[in-house]
Formats: structure tokens, C-alpha cells, sequence
């Protein structure tokens, strides 16, 4: 029998409306919400591993609410060569504090340019994704290809740009974001398969508005669940919800957690 899935959560939704997105002032309240959710664990964001004293701090919330840190995100101008020292630099901070924390995996965004990539940005992103790929090996994490629009929109322009030159990269789909961009999700974890090691769950509206959590719109999770099972998921499933920029919350988000992680556990059994 198949090891359960963990399913973790993201906290994008306390982020993007504080300034910077900066979440470390508000980690352990972050982290207690979703120890009452039933979660099994938090992906944090690189911007909060950055920061001085940013591992002890989470290191004693995530032990006081026996809440593990499953991994984290990471995002820069992966493709620009003059970014791409700092974007490397950058990316061996947070893996070694992620390390420190007891993390797993590091989800990666390439970054949007303002035009489509050329071959020689392609080349750039692809180098720079190895090296994090390589410091993520020493440390004993797994590194995986996060996507928003940008990179699955136009067939797959940016995805296929990066997987041409990396072809042994792992992925870890925004379900969602694929949705936003014209993909259908059940037909892309179909055609990836085993490639993929980590998933981002968000619900939506029939007409695409995000809604206040999982269980509140109309995604098909049964669905998503039974293409998983078709090829053998065994990574790590994330909630991270996102509101629009005119939503006002009706319950507290602890709450909404909570029901997020019901929904998931009655629609894909995990």
C-alpha cells in the first residue's frame, strides 16, 4: 500500500497583503494556524529565510506546534546573467537554512521576462537551475519546477524551454495557475507523470475568481486525484490559497485552513 500523501500549506495568502511580503513578524501566529488546520507541515517563503534569526524563530514555532517545515519557495530572474550570481548566492542561503529547519524541497520559479525568452536566456535559466539543483543535492533536498502563467502559457513555451536544456528536472505544478493559463491540469500531471514531486492546490469560481478556500469553487479535486493515482504521485500536496485583490475573508483564515484540509481529505483521501 501507497505511503499517504502529506499535505502541507504555503502562506502566500498572509503575504501578499503585508508590505514585502515579509511573513517572519507574523511566523508563529502563521505557523499555529495551521497546526489547528490538521496540516502536515508548512512550505515557507525564501523571502523570510533571508532574514537574521529567521532559523532559530521558525525552528521554535514549528516545534512548540509540532507543525514540520516540508520545504520552501524560491523565486528570482533566473534567466538574466547579470542576476544570475546574486540569484545563485541567494539561492545557497536559503537552502542551507532550509536544511537547518529540517526541509525537504525547494520549489523554484525562473521568473517572468518582458518578452519572450531567447535561447541564450534559456541557456542562462537552465544553468543557473543546475547549480541550485546541484547545492540542493548536497543538502539533501529535493529542488522542483514551480509554475504560474508564464511559464505553461503558449504551449508551454517557457516550461519547454528550461525541460529542453534540463531534461532530469523534477516539477512542482501550480494546479491552478495551469487553469489560469489555458492548461488543463488532469491532462498535464497525465503527460508529466512521474516528473512530478509537488503540487500547489488552490480552488476557483466557475468563472475563474479565486474563492475563499478549498471546497468553495468548482476544481474537480476527485478528478486531479484520480490522474495522481493513474501515475503514482508520491510527493507532497500544498495548499495555497490566494484571494483577489477586492475579497474580504468571511471566517478567520485558520478556519478556512481547516476546511481547506477536510475538502482534500474527502475529495482526493489523502
Amino acid at each position: 500500500m501507497a505511503d499517504p500523501i502529506p499535505v502541507a500549506a504555503h502562506p502566500w495568502v498572509y503575504a501578499a497583503r503585508r508590505e514585502g511580503y515579509d511573513i517572519l513578524p507574523i511566523i508563529e501566529d502563521i505557523i499555529a494556524d495551521m497546526a489547528y488546520a490538521g496540516l502536515d507541515g508548512i512550505e515557507l517563503m525564501h523571502t523570510a529565510l533571508t532574514q537574521d534569526g529567521a532559523v532559530e524563530r521558525i525552528a521554535a514555532a514549528s516545534e512548540r506546534e509540532g507543525l514540520p517545515v516540508v520545504g520552501s519557495s524560491f523565486g528570482g530572474a533566473m534567466w538574466d546573467a547579470a542576476q544570475a550570481e546574486a540569484v545563485i548566492q541567494s539561492a545557497y542561503v536559503v537552502t542551507w537554512r532550509l536544511k537547518a529547519l529540517g526541509g525537504k524541497t525547494l520549489g523554484v520559479s525562473v521568473g517572468n521576462a518582458p518578452a519572450p525568452k531567447t535561447p541564450e536566456q534559456f541557456d542562462v535559466q537552465a544553468k543557473v537551475l543546475r547549480e541550485i539543483d546541484s547545492m540542493c543535492s548536497v543538502a539533501g533536498i529535493q529542488m522542483n519546477l514551480h509554475n504560474h502563467t508564464y511559464e505553461v502559457e503558449n504551449g508551454e513555451y517557457d516550461l519547454r524551454g528550461t525541460l529542453s536544456r534540463f531534461p532530469e528536472a523534477k516539477l512542482g505544478p501550480d494546479l491552478n495557475w495551469l487553469t489560469r493559463a489555458g492548461a488543463d491540469p488532469v491532462a498535464f500531471i497525465r503527460s508529466y507523470g512521474r516528473r512530478i514531486v509537488f503540487l500547489h492546490l488552490r480552488d476557483a469560481a466557475a468563472d475563474g475568481r479565486w474563492v475563499e478556500g478549498l471546497g468553495d469553487g468548482a476544481t474537480d479535486f476527485a478528478a486531479i486525484a484520480g490522474a495522481l493515482r493513474e501515475v503514482r504521485f508520491q510527493g507532497i500536496a500544498c495548499i495555497e490559497l490566494a484571494w483577489e485583490s477586492d475579497f474580504q475573508p468571511t471566517r478567520p483564515l485558520r478556519e478556512t485552513l481547516k476546511l481547506s484540509r477536510e475538502h482534500i481529505r474527502n475529495t482526493m483521501g489523502w
